[in-house]
């Protein structure tokens, strides 16, 4: 079973508006699709609250709803510009949502993270990426008055971004190598990435990783298993 994979869409930011993903979706299972994975941050920023809803987020949602009413399994992970969206009102629109998902594909088992975390020398990013995902920030996103919090969220948005960018201008092949090795041992064959926004694919002891491209670049929905 071929499974498709969509990362780093940004839609309302550098990936524009979401026609052509919802294009791109609605065609899947007449591909032959079964099973899609959604690799995080498909929106530019997307807040597990009504409140925040983008134009976006309400374009893409129905037809996530209308792909599993046609059989196709749909797993969301949450990438780091995803907040609280796993006990949030969106989360029945997915048959699974967290920081990871493993599945079978053309005989090989795949192990897909969003990848923000794995930098371990980024210590400023880390602490921004725990900070704005901490009991504190949800609790305040859901609580506090709706301007403030939508500043709240753009600023630790455009922290996240600044804190990030010297590490994210080269891929960190080091530690993604360090923790791909110890993961595929758990008995995988290949590790799956996002947030980088570039494709690399490189073999590691007991296997593979591979980076994949963002969708605001390449605008592909990507195969695996083919």
């Amino acid at each position: 079973m071929a499974v498709a994979v969509v990362a780093d869409c940004h839609l309302g930011g550098p990936g524009g508006p979401p026609e052509r993903l919802v294009e791109q979706l609605r065609k899947l299972p007449d591909r032959g699709c079964r099973r899609l994975v959604l690799l995080g941050d498909v929106f530019h920023y997307w807040v597990g609250n009504r409140r925040f809803e983008t134009p976006e987020v309400g374009a893409v949602l129905p037809e996530v709803e209308r792909l599993r009413g046609r059989g196709v399994r749909i797993d969301y992970i949450e990438g780091n510009r995803d907040f609280f969206i796993a006990d949030s009102p969106y989360a029945g629109a997915f048959d699974s949502i967290g920081t990871e998902v493993s599945f079978e594909a053309g005989g090989r088992r795949y192990l897909a993270v969003h990848g923000d975390g794995l930098n371990d020398r980024d210590r400023q990013y880390l602490f921004w990426r725990w900070l704005s995902k901490s009991l504190p920030v949800r609790y305040g996103v859901r609580w506090l008055p709706g301007r403030f919090a939508r500043w709240l969220m753009h600023s630790t948005e455009s922290h996240l971004a600044e804190t990030n960018f010297k590490h994210r201008k080269a891929i960190p092949v080091e530690a993604i190598t360090a923790y791909a090795e110890r993961r595929l041992r758990e008995g995988h064959d290949v590790l799956v990435l996002g947030h980088f926004h570039r494709p690399k694919t490189w073999t590691v002891d007991g296997g593979e990783v591979r980076c994949l491209d963002a969708w605001f670049n390449s605008h592909r929905v990507e195969w695996l298993g083919d």
